[in-house]
């Protein structure tokens, strides 16, 4: 039996993980799970801690551990803390080694894909058994940055077929959604406020999804007001501010104070980084201006 289908064991705590919901993943009691499903279960809770902060107390506890699975999640923690190329390495040796295991398939598609290593991340998920939900919302959002959507919507489609029920599936449809627009708007607005506005699935990762949903859909007040309230549960949501930011400047008003706190609490955030990027482009297009004075 899939372990992640709806009759499997690790259904409800990997929901919770790819709901944002990362507290109810770490708290999660996995004493009744079977032998082979407590690996997963460690990794997924592993995995919880690193988005939660606590990098370094992860590589505290794979510090030692041989098992690929462990090794993976430790170069993850490895990369969060600042140390990509010790990292890219780590995963490179494991590629090589343990390709075949899913978690580095996974873990190693994160830790190379945000190494700017797409076609290395694409070459290790492409070795997933085909059953793989994670593997496939992996794939789907690395296409997605690399702005190709059509390859983004043939691999949720092939998902569809086989994994019908999956909320990751459901998940990465809706991602796909938001990129091709129109109608699909709405579709992945349905998904993401169901999930934010249920007390057993609400999370602030849910809420920005939403706000960034209502934002396509023109509803500002209402993406303001889900942003607010991921805010409220956590100040320093790097997610959170990015995009309350640029509703701010949609709207018009000053994006000062938003744009240094982004600095303060991501100062390596991509929207930063963008900005500082056609910032140059700008001066150096602009210089080749002189301003003539009228006489």
């Amino acid at each position: 039996m899939d372990p992640y289908s709806a009759e499997g064991e690790l259904i409800n705590i990997h929901n919770h993980f790819h709901q944002g919901q990362y507290q109810e993943v770490v708290d999660f009691d996995t004493s009744a799970f079977s032998a082979e499903n407590a690996l997963p279960a460690r990794v997924l809770q592993l995995r919880a801690r690193i988005a939660l902060g606590q990098a370094e107390d992860v590589v505290a506890d794979v510090q030692g551990e041989s098992e690929p699975d462990l090794v993976a999640v430790g170069a993850l923690a490895q990369q969060a803390l600042g140390k990509s190329e010790e990292a890219v390495k780590t995963i490179e040796e494991l590629a090589a080694s343990s390709g075949d295991n899913v978690t580095v398939q996974v873990v190693g598609g994160i830790v190379l894909q945000a190494a700017g290593k797409s076609e290395q991340a694409l070459a290790l998920l492409s070795q997933h058994s085909g059953s793989s939900v994670d593997a496939v919302a992996l794939i789907t959002q690395i296409h997605l940055q690399q702005n190709r959507t059509d390859l983004a919507v043939k691999e949720v489609s092939a998902a569809r077929r086989w994994a019908q029920d999956s909320l990751l599936v459901n998940l990465a449809e809706s991602w796909v959604g938001l990129r091709v627009g129109g109608d699909k708007y709405q579709q992945a607005f349905y998904v993401f406020e169901e999930l934010a506005q249920a007390p057993s699935t609400s999370s602030i990762v849910s809420l920005v999804s939403q706000a960034v949903c209502e934002l396509h859909l023109g509803r500002v007040e209402e993406a303001q007001g889900a942003l607010e309230q991921a805010l409220q549960k956590q100040p320093d949501y790097t997610e959170a501010i990015a995009n309350l930011l640029v509703l701010t400047v949609v709207i018009g008003k000053d994006p000062s104070e938003l744009k240094e706190s982004l600095r303060k609490t991501a100062p390596e955030h991509q929207y930063l980084v963008d900005l500082e990027e056609k910032s140059a482009l700008f001066d150096k297009a602009a210089a080749k201006f002189t301003a003539k004075v009228s006489t």
